[in-house]
């Protein structure tokens, strides 16, 4: 029987193997301990010789026990055919007056029962009190999961400024640059790179891909192979087609991206009525011109080409020519009139 605790989050799963070890060899108790910079506040590990026989909590211990740096990690692990029976003798005799689950080692000792010790890094058992103390717990989990990235292949150039979700998945050959944040679900293929400032969130990002800087993917995106997200644009459940590109300031929602379409600078897919969302589908081979924006539900064809400053509101035919704009008007002379005008107004 193993026993762990919800606040010591960074033990690892060959620890509680090592832990659970001494119990094969006929132990009945095996505790986890660690050489502790600064032992106050931890229950001590009482020895002699080799052999443990008890764990004394700080406000019980004596000076001459507060003063051992051994100290109790709190995880343990008891021989299934003993645990009831030590449980069931365990008292309530100590300045709390509380029942004590270390003091399953004495109860074990004076039973004649054999009490291991394990010890791990105090790193690795360090417990969350406070929120002070879950930060410095999340510290050590990201210098984990960089030195894995690093080991695996990837290449993160500031380590310190990457932040990873737990199930972060990345590939051989990644590039990382600083200041990036990996949320739950992201997968990221080998050779793709994600620039500076980008945030990621329950996308997948294909082989050879790039992101960013300063982009923003939201959970249900997908880019397939070759394509690219630029500076300053976002994606959200949207399929990004292989060789696609949205180089900057362009967002893309509940859009369908075909391989080979180029969405210019300032495009934007209007997937919300206020109410309910609606899909875009672009075509392979598109072209979106700069400043466009397709109101949902609403396709481009494969190969069809959307004017600059268009809005689209239905859809385009493949090979097609879409325009949707005023006419431009232009007025000789009145340009300086109205300047003069305005700087009279001002002057006034």
């Amino acid at each position: 029987m193993l026993i762990v605790y919800g606040d010591t989050p960074l033990v690892r799963p060959e620890t509680l193997k090592r832990l659970r070890a001494p119990l094969a060899h006929g132990a009945s108790v095996a505790v986890l301990g660690f050489e502790a910079q600064d032992p106050t506040g931890y229950g001590r590990l009482i020895s002699e010789g080799e052999s443990l026989v008890a764990i004394r909590e700080e406000k019980d211990a004596s000076e001459e026990e507060r003063a051992i740096r051994l100290s109790n990690g709190g995880l343990m692990a008891v021989a299934g055919r003993h645990a009831v029976g030590l449980l069931e003798k365990i008292g309530n005799r100590n300045a709390k007056g509380e029942f004590y689950l270390t003091d399953v080692v004495e109860v074990a000792v004076m039973s004649g029962l054999a009490v291991a010790i394990e010890q791990a890094a105090e790193a690795e058992v360090q417990g969350v009190n406070t929120r002070a103390q879950l930060s410095v717990v999340e510290a050590e989990f990201q210098r984990r999961l960089r030195a894995a990235a690093m080991e695996n292949g990837a290449t993160l150039i500031a380590p310190e400024t990457v932040f990873f979700s737990h199930d972060t998945k990345i590939g051989r050959d990644v590039l990382i640059e600083p200041n990036v944040f990996f949320g739950e679900g992201v997968s990221v293929a080998d050779g793709a790179v994600i620039h500076a400032f980008s945030h990621l969130e329950g996308a997948h990002v294909g082989e050879g891909v790039s992101v960013g800087p300063f982009a923003r993917l939201r959970p249900g995106t997908r880019m397939a192979a070759g394509s690219k997200i630029g500076n300053f644009c976002e994606a959200k459940n949207a399929e990004i087609g292989e060789g696609a590109k949205l180089n900057h300031l362009t967002y893309v929602g509940d859009a369908t991206v075909g391989p080979r379409a180029n969405l210019g600078a300032g495009t934007v897919t209007c997937n919300y009525d206020g109410v309910l969302k609606h899909r875009t589908t672009i075509g392979a081979d598109a072209f979106v011109g700069v400043h466009s924006a397709l109101v949902a539900p609403v396709s481009v064809g494969e190969g069809a080409y959307v004017g600059t400053g268009s809005v689209i509101i239905e859809s385009v035919p493949d090979g097609a020519l879409a325009i949707a704009r005023a006419r431009q008007v232009t007025k000789e002379g009145r340009g300086a009139e109205l300047k003069a005008r305005l700087k009279a107004e001002k002057g006034g």
